[in-house]
């Protein structure tokens, strides 16, 4: 609740710093060599609470026109890295943007601020040194390939404690020119909202049936030299809310990837797997997992997904890269054929049936032995419980049946 009320106290001052002529824009983009892969266009604010001796206090920042892209840590997202913007500007503070594709959408991943408190000029009488870094995943800033995001609303987007406010922003990444393209995505705050009419009593909308246990589909990426590097064989569930055009409120979702209408796609590199799934061109999945060279583990660490239909107000994106989902040795394959639910935000999570994947060192096209997940593990060991006290039961019978059978042919015994 403290975090809502500070992102809507934030939205109050961005409008008044606005309004005071405060707030510039700002031009940020991202280059290699002659071509430009991310370009912004934007204005922000920065709100973030800090401790002094006596107490604690915030500071309202504006993104100043000063504002310069750090080429070293920027990225167009060559092999090993992700597509990312990294702004600097006062005394080493740092404003960043990473975006990840799933073939016809982008999106914000992350958004990472580093702020230096020893800047007296921003920070005054704070009671620390320290440069601190928060990341905020779930952001909601996406739009179509070769469009441009636009955004003129204030939106803010809470960033472990600070908070940052963006507006009148033009943004677009993966991009196929150098400037900005003509064609747009209008973010939801744009979008005119449809008028509500209040009646005595809300018919009560019942909860979704569900649809069944999804078909197991099998998924395969093949890396650049023609070979499987990815394996996966599922049944993938989406069950999410959004909100519902004709309704005109919020409704529950659960709906089923159909493996014969869903197509795949991705990527393989050497710490970095992505698999894509996407269906009749309205829903895509889109799920990462990452290997740690030090402990040869590797682990679902992120779930984006994106669905547009046409009943929706808006588009429904979810998205979250720090995740820890399928944890595995590499070498050897995940299995878990108990339903798993995986919650990646509030409003969505992923169940997953019948699951066993890959990411990485896959050969001979074929599964390696598997991990068990822990849930098969317990239903396996339930039945050996079982086992054995049956058994332990018919021992005991079977002894007492023995004990009296001997003592039914003592006979009698002389007094």
């Amino acid at each position: 609740m403290m975090k809502l009320t500070r992102a809507y106290v934030t939205l109050w001052l961005f409008t008044w710093f606005a309004e005071l002529g405060f707030l510039q824009a700002v031009t940020l983009e991202v280059r290699e060599g002659n071509a430009t892969c991310i370009k912004t266009e934007l204005t922000a604010l920065l709100s973030i609470t800090y401790n002094t001796s006596s107490n604690s206090t915030s500071v309202q920042v504006p993104l100043p026109n000063t504002t310069t892209v750090d080429a070293g840590s920027s990225s167009c997202g060559a092999v090993g890295s992700i597509p990312s913007l990294v702004a600097t500007f006062g005394s080493g503070h740092t404003l960043g943007l990473s975006f990840s594709t799933n073939g016809s959408f982008y999106s914000v991943d992350t958004v990472m601020l580093q702020y230096n408190l020893s800047d007296s000029s921003i920070f005054p009488d704070a009671n620390s040194s320290a440069v601190v870094t928060v990341v905020s995943s779930s952001v909601g800033i996406w739009a179509a390939i070769n469009t441009t995001y636009r955004c003129a609303s204030a939106i803010s987007v809470v960033v472990g404690g600070p908070v940052v406010t963006f507006s009148d922003m033009r943004l677009e990444a993966y991009m196929p020119g150098n400037d900005l393209s003509p064609a747009e995505t209008e973010c939801a705050a744009d979008q005119p909202s449809t008028p509500t009419t209040t009646t005595a009593h809300t018919p009560v909308t019942p909860a979704p049936t569900p649809p069944g246990t999804p078909e197991r589909g099998t998924y395969s990426i093949d890396n650049s030299n023609g070979t499987v590097c990815l394996l996966a064989q599922m049944g993938l569930q989406l069950n999410f809310s959004y909100v519902s055009q004709s309704q005109n409120k919020t409704v529950q979702e659960i709906f089923n990837l159909t493996p014969n209408l869903t197509s795949s796609s991705g990527s393989c590199e050497v710490n970095r797997a992505t698999l894509v799934l996407s269906q009749d061109g309205t829903t895509s999945l889109n799920l990462t997992f990452t290997l740690n060279a030090t402990t040869n583990k590797y682990h679902l660490n992120g779930i984006n997904m994106l669905a547009n239909w046409s009943d929706m107000a808006a588009p429904f994106l979810a998205s979250n890269t720090s995740l820890d989902y399928l944890r595995t040795t590499l070498g050897r394959s995940y299995m878990c054929n108990a339903e798993q639910t995986l919650a990646v935000v509030s409003s969505f999570s992923l169940n997953t049936f019948r699951l066993q994947v890959q990411p990485f060192g896959v050969t001979t096209n074929q599964f390696a032995t598997a991990e068990e997940c822990q849930m098969d593990q317990d239903q396996m060991l339930i039945p050996i419980i079982v086992g054995a006290a049956l058994a332990g039961l018919v021992l005991i019978v079977l002894i007492a049946y023995l004990i009296g059978r001997k003592r039914s042919h003592a006979g009698y015994q002389t007094i």
